[in-house]
């Protein structure tokens, strides 16, 4: 059976080393290269916090980092861009999904 991904690979680009990353507690597999963004898109996740007044989903918007709609919390630090920021092996990274750190 063929890969999910496999036709959205760009031919001879190849991932980098992969690693992993904590999100939200879970085990997430990520690659050298990519952004906090990418690898949550890539797990499935559309959305990243909820509407303080109606708690509904809000999903990413820009991805280039001119929103600020995509902020998480990158290893004890608030307000990180997730479209900007690389991953890193062993990074934990916490959404706003269910809790307000502001």
């Amino acid at each position: 059976m063929p890969r999910a991904d496999a036709g959205l690979r760009t031919p001879g680009i190849e991932r980098g080393a992969a690693f992993a990353i904590e999100v939200d507690g879970r085990p997430l597999r990520a690659h050298a290269g990519e952004t906090v963004l990418g690898v949550l898109w890539g797990a499935g996740m559309r959305s990243l916090r909820l509407t303080a007044l109606k708690g509904e989903p809000r999903g990413f918007l820009c991805g280039m980092g001119t929103c600020f709609d995509c902020l998480v919390t990158v290893d004890d630090r608030l307000n990180v861009r997730a479209c900007l920021e690389p991953v890193r092996p062993g990074m934990r990274i916490l959404t706003r999904q269910g809790h307000a750190d502001l």
